[in-house]
């Protein structure tokens, strides 16, 4: 299982993830690759350090780590493993975009949501159905109950 550093992840609007945060170790794949599937680890695991890293904001932190998921280890890392290509280097490039998608995701910051009333013709209809509702059962039961 050989070990790595990357090069600095670049993600856009300024923002840039240090290498120091990310290490990456390279394992076999199962699937497709033929003879090689047995000889040669292509399959990339890239380890983000979340609670590290000092670049991102806090609230970016705690957005990207509740995006992340159960792929968010115990030790505070974001764990990415990418095996779709044959090659090393594609599933590094497919791991780092992965990881950029999720940050990019993570930068989006939420509306917020904006309390609202139900119209009067909303509550209507809600009050006409659950009128014709009680009906249709009434109707169904028998006389004598």
């Amino acid at each position: 299982m050989a070990e790595g550093r990357s090069a600095p992840l670049e993600i856009g609007q300024g923002i840039v993830i240090p290498a120091e945060d990310l290490s990456e170790s390279f394992v076999r794949a199962s699937g497709p690759g033929g003879q090689n599937v047995n000889k040669v680890a292509t399959a990339v695991q890239l380890r983000f350090q979340l609670h590290a890293n000092r670049t991102l904001p806090e609230d970016v932190k705690q957005r990207l780590a509740r995006l992340a998921g159960s792929r968010l280890t115990l030790a505070g890392e974001i764990l990415i493993q990418a095996d779709r290509f044959r090659t090393q280097e594609r599933n590094r490039q497919d791991a780092l975009e992965r990881l950029a998608a999720l940050v990019r995701k993570a930068l989006e910051r939420p509306k917020p949501r904006k309390a609202t009333r139900p119209t009067r013709g909303s509550k209507e209809r809600r009050l006409a159905s659950k009128k014709q509702r009680s009906a249709v059962k009434r109707l169904r039961s028998s006389a004598d109950d």
